[in-house]
């Protein structure tokens, strides 16, 4: 049976948690505006609340077309490599379908009155896959791994100034300030690590074999073909995982996925093509999925390191290459119009949106301005994209690269392995032009943001300019809805007259399921956590 389905777009922070100090428990979480929740992707024949036989039931098999990184949280590069990870972990708080935050491992939170201290009681009897106890040592120790050398998202775990053992059960997070977006930030990223079992295996051993309280417990990886989790018989939440045994096959050519879902090799597939899509609507036993992504495509600059003394050094020039990019065209030659442009770095679904109109496709402006900037003669530049990951992201890069030599600037595009490409990120040694994307379910684009402009204290990005950290330092600590999407629309404003991009499209992402699997919710940002989803056995 086919159908499509569509997603809606907006999951919301709850600033409600973020004030005063009276303990926090899921019931009093503010629910986000009708407008603003997700419709979440369900089948006819049943959803995570349907009726499903005792136990978790059947192997639930997902294509992925990258083979992940990593399966540790702090070294994931990618969203292919964290949602394959995720599976493994709990966090203290976690952000459910609707878009509130709820408990996890952490059953309650308090605040202090100004803010800046916050107090977790801890969920007791809970154990990790190899019968650890989880107590608060594991909460601290996460933390301290996280703003460690061996992390590529320090920032992430640096929104805390100190993480301290009030007793076995009861830890406290302080910041430097009021912090909206602590606990999405901790629900991203602060996924807990067993203290004993890190520390006498280190990093490298925990890479080799990943432990967590998850719904799943890892098996095996079989490098460039899969990766498998089995149920985690003894999960705290009782009922969960639905299935016995996930399987992650690594696939990645997109027709082959779309063959492989044909022909009942695999249940889920992801980021397909709008024309596989529609190529699947006639398939018996599979369901199309479709939805709008707060995901922004991008070409970035690199001002840290390959970029330094280069033309794109010249806000002009930068702008020039906006203009020269005929992103309309790309969406309607690669994507069949599915997506729009997008208008700067801000997603269409996330607050302080419609400041700033998208760059028009303009050569002759593009031109003008590369001759104020004293290139009329155009230039020779480096780009680097990830191939595989994103659909049909070699196109779009060449379809770019065509662009851009209609004004007269020559590009030497590499397309590189995804993997190799982000740790040449970390490294900060990629050309000084660089394709990515970026998604958020946070409803914010700060976390976006700080990761991708970050400076030198960011893993992933290639870019620090002093006005932009100004602003991202207020945003971070500004409590007050109004004030933090005023404050968003000075950064866009700013970032349309000094690009740090060029900024592409927001995209519509194709997925498809077989009929047999239920209670598949995939989220906004293209993020799994399958706990709940079942197959047929």
């Amino acid at each position: 049976m086919k159908r499509i389905f569509s997603l809606g777009l907006t999951l919301l922070v709850l600033m409600s948690l973020l004030i005063g100090c009276t303990p926090t428990a899921p019931a009093e979480t503010e629910a986000p505006p009708a407008d603003a929740a997700t419709e979440v992707a369900d089948t006819e024949e049943g959803s995570a609340d349907a009726p499903v036989a005792e136990g978790p039931q059947g192997t639930l098999r997902v294509a992925l077309p990258t083979e992940p990184s990593s399966l540790y949280i702090p070294t994931t590069p990618d969203k292919i490599s964290d949602i394959a990870a995720s599976q493994l972990y709990d966090p203290l708080v976690f952000q459910d379908k609707t878009g509130a935050i709820v408990p996890a491992l952490a059953e309650s939170w308090e605040t202090s009155e100004d803010g800046t201290v916050w107090t977790f009681k801890l969920r007791q009897g809970v154990t990790f896959h190899n019968g650890d106890p989880f107590t608060a040592d594991d909460v601290v120790a996460t933390w301290e791994y996280g703003i460690s050398d061996s992390s590529s998202w320090p920032e992430k775990y640096n929104i805390a100034t100190a993480v301290e053992k009030v007793d076995d059960f009861t830890v406290t997070v302080t910041t430097d300030g009021p912090k909206p977006l602590l606990l999405v930030t901790m629900h991203d990223f602060w996924s807990i690590i067993p203290k004993k079992y890190m520390d006498e295996v280190g990093v490298d051993g925990f890479l080799a074999n990943p432990v967590g309280t998850g719904p799943f417990m890892f098996k095996e990886w079989v490098k460039g073909d899969h990766i498998t989790y089995v149920a985690n018989p003894n999960y705290w939440q009782a009922g969960y995982p639905k299935a016995a045994e996930l399987v992650f096959r690594f696939i990645p050519e997109s027709a082959t996925r779309v063959a492989a879902i044909q022909q009942d090799e695999v249940d889920i597939v992801t980021r397909l093509s709008a024309e596989e899509a529609e190529s699947l609507k006639s398939a018996a036993g599979v369901n199309v999925i479709q939805y709008q992504v707060p995901r922004i495509y991008y070409i970035a600059f690199d001002n840290l390191s390959s970029g330094i003394d280069t033309p794109i050094a010249e806000p002009k020039v930068r702008q020039a290459m906006n203009y020269a990019v005929d992103v309309d065209g790309i969406i309607k030659a690669l994507f069949a119009g599915n997506g729009q442009r997008a208008a700067g770095y801000v997603a269409s679904s996330e607050l302080g949106y419609g400041i700033v109109p998208p760059f028009p496709y303009d050569p002759e402006k593009a031109k003008t301005l590369l001759a104020e900037a004293g290139y009329a003669d155009g230039f020779e530049i480096d780009m680097a994209c990830p191939s595989g990951v994103f659909a049909a992201f070699q196109e779009v890069c060449q379809a770019i690269v065509s662009n851009l030599g209609d004004v007269g600037i020559t590009v030497n595009l590499e397309m590189m392995e995804s993997g190799a490409f982000w740790d040449l990120m970390v490294k900060k040694q990629l050309p000084p032009l660089n394709g990515d994307s970026w998604a958020d379910e946070s409803g914010e684009s700060y976390n976006r943001m700080a990761g991708a402009l970050g400076g030198m204290d960011a893993g992933y990005s290639l870019w620090s300019d002093p006005k932009i950290d100004e602003l991202l330092d207020q945003i971070s600590s500004e409590l007050d809805r109004d004030k933090r999407k005023a404050l968003y629309e000075e950064l866009q404003v700013y970032m349309q007259e000094n690009p740090p991009f060029i900024y592409l499209y927001e995209p519509v992402t194709f997925e498809a399921t077989r009929d047999t699997v239920t209670g598949y919710s995939p989220r906004p940002s293209e993020m799994l956590y399958l706990y709940d989803t079942a197959v047929a056995p």
